[in-house]
């Protein structure tokens, strides 16, 4: 038995999933005293959709962010792989980071770049430096692109530029660069925003098969509950930076939404 093995193996005995994340006490505050996130409790399973939902400037996008980072945790302990993220710096955050995908609302693509350049850089952090800059990644990298962008259904885009692409193609290329990266975890940021209806769908479709297919959590910040309601196993409900509900879909009522959202009239 393997190193890689002996580790899933132990963390099966123990009961905790080798890709479950765990948030303990996560606060942040973007004005000392006023906080965005009120001291978050939260376990994320190691597989399978989790759905944020809430309203603006509630504190999901600060939540997605403080995962990997992007934002700067004010306390608390983010731990995942048997580290606390909260707490890396350097090349050991790096490391981390190549290990968690992420779907932006707004593409974050390199627009003068083409399409499989772009989804290459998903694979920046497993090369050396200067093949990264002359563009020299492996055969093995460039063949399963190709069959990344068969699977979001760009097989005929790889050449193209991705500031001629339509909104929902410049999410699929999102998302096929973050499984590009061989993620542990994926977060999503309201990956459908502004998208339209059938596109969202579509959107969502993929990132659940994909992410399925490789038993990679996903993790989504998203507004529309019907969606959240279709492709997550688990909805977690913000309200005010504090969870205010965490349960199965089916399990989610309109009292719960009303206490998410405030009020009665957006339910009519």
């Amino acid at each position: 038995m393997n190193a890689g093995t002996q580790v899933a193996a132990a963390s099966m005995e123990s009961g905790v999933e080798p890709r479950s994340l765990t948030i303990r006490k996560l606060r942040k505050e973007y004005r000392p005293g006023v906080p965005v996130l009120k001291n978050i409790d939260l376990v994320i399973p190691g597989q399978g959709v989790t759905a944020i939902i809430g309203p603006s400037g509630t504190g999901k996008s600060t939540l997605i962010r403080c995962i990997n980072r992007l934002v700067e945790p004010t306390a608390g302990e983010i731990l995942f792989r048997g580290k606390d993220l909260a707490k890396l710096s350097g090349g050991a955050l790096r490391d981390a980071r190549r290990r968690i995908g992420m779907v932006f609302q707004e593409y974050n693509l390199v627009e003068r770049l083409t399409v499989m350049e772009n989804l290459l850089c998903g694979r920046l952090g497993y090369v050396p430096v200067w093949r990264a800059w002359l563009r020299l990644f492996p055969q093995t990298d460039i063949d399963r692109a190709f069959e990344l962008l068969d699977a979001v259904g760009l097989s005929g885009f790889a050449t193209r530029r991705a500031d001629a692409l339509s909104g929902g193609q410049r999410q699929r290329v999102g998302i096929a660069r973050a499984i590009m990266q061989d993620p542990d975890l994926i977060l999503a940021d309201e990956p459908t925003s502004s998208l339209d209806p059938k596109t969202s769908v579509e959107i969502m479709e993929i990132l659940a098969r994909l992410a399925g297919e490789r038993d990679i959590p996903v993790v989504v910040n998203i507004h529309n509950v019907e969606l959240a309601k279709r492709f997550a196993g688990r909805i977690i409900g913000m309200a005010g930076g504090e969870i205010v509900y965490d349960g199965s879909p089916d399990g989610l009522e309109d009292a719960h939404l009303k206490r998410i959202y405030g009020g009665e009239s957006w339910l009519e």
